[in-house]
């Protein structure tokens, strides 16, 4: 039964520093201590998860090791235990499929659709609570009448936050919000927008197309419709395969020095691995995209005829590329680092290198 007065409800839950929380059902003897989830730094490792002790010393995810190290010198720092994070993952998407379709986003978030309730706002607590209380694990959770509301609201008050956003709250709500917490706009489009003078979501709301079309062409009103809190996309239940998984990096300045362009290349190469051994698949491409100063832009790959998740290997293998076609002391504008031809591997425990 739909409710009159929630022509449409979705919940998104993100569950709080989950690699960080999953350590430490296993490990109760590190709570309250500032710890991470990544990689050695004598290895350049990255931070892929860090506890809100550790948050509030400044460290974040995606941040090299060693800087967090630099930040917290009692810092711990863990590996990832990616059967245990798979084991707890699967445990909370059985839990929300109960409740309603579920669009699993990664490990650690999922939308579900709760239109069919006739008081759905009843259940985002409950379904918060649910999860809690049988795998001892938090989560935030925010319930809104579409997929970008919902988001930005289980983000409002974290940890263990539960945001409801009312329906004909939408604009309300985001208005005060940065703009980037809008799904499309990346660091260089706020930029854009910041040098014209918008930099909430009710500036962007109200701004004329006039103004916008330089920054997002013919994106410009669909830009403008999410700032107003408009969002028409469906919960997706069913997500194919992952065709290929990368991450890409544009230069604030064009850099031509090797250590740091090998440095970002191993950073992005991790977290590409992260998020293959998350989905338990094994890739037998991988591929390094390149960008010039000129924005000529051109990617080169090397296939194995065995598929690996393995960090050291993947990266071995991007690095060969990256040496093989880089000019030494030509500067690059934009690097990226992918994998493809991906298959699912059953049945056995993937290992991460750190």
């Amino acid at each position: 039964m739909t409710s009159p007065l929630w022509p449409r409800a979705v919940l998104h839950l993100d569950m709080d520093a989950f690699y960080v929380n999953v350590h430490l059902l296993d490990h109760p003897e590190h709570q309250g201590k500032p710890l991470v989830v990544g990689g050695k730094p004598t290895e350049r490792g990255v931070v892929a998860s860090a506890s809100y002790e550790a948050r509030q010393l400044g460290i974040r995810s995606a941040m090299p090791t060693s800087q967090a190290m630099r930040l917290c010198r009692d810092l711990l720092i863990v590996p990832a235990n990616w059967p245990r994070i798979r084991e707890c993952s699967q445990a909370v998407m059985e839990i929300l499929h109960g409740y309603g379709p579920v669009e699993q986003m990664s490990v650690d978030e999922a939308y579900i659709e709760l239109s069919h309730y006739e008081q759905p706002e009843q259940l985002a607590a409950a379904v918060q609570t649910h999860v809690f209380s049988q795998t001892h694990l938090p989560a935030s959770v925010g319930l809104a009448t579409n997929k970008l509301v919902a988001k930005v609201a289980s983000d409002f008050h974290k940890p263990q936050g539960c945001t409801i956003v009312p329906p004909g709250q939408e604009a309300t709500f985001l208005a005060p919000q940065p703009v980037r917490v809008i799904w499309g706009i990346g660091p260089r489009a706020a930029e854009r927008l910041q040098q014209v003078g918008i930099e909430r979501c009710g500036e962007l709301a109200a701004a004329s197309l006039t103004r916008l079309k330089p920054i997002f062409k013919n994106q410009a009103e669909q830009v403008r419709q999410r700032a107003n809190g408009q969002d028409d996309r469906p919960v997706v239940a069913e997500r194919g395969q992952n065709k290929s998984i990368s991450q890409e990096w544009t230069f604030t300045q064009d850099v031509a020095d090797a250590e740091r362009l090998r440095q970002k290349l191993h950073q992005m190469g991790e977290q590409v691995v992260q998020s293959l051994q998350a989905e338990n698949l094994i890739a037998h491409t991988v591929t390094v995209k390149f960008r010039r100063a000129d924005f000529t832009t051109f990617t080169r790959q090397k296939t194995v005829a065995i598929g690996t998740d393995e960090a050291g290997t993947i990266l071995a293998l991007a690095e060969a590329i990256w040496q093989e076609h880089w000019t030494p002391g030509q500067p690059l504008r934009l690097l990226g680092v992918g994998v493809s031809n991906l298959a699912q591997v059953e049945g056995r425990q993937l290992r991460f290198r750190f």
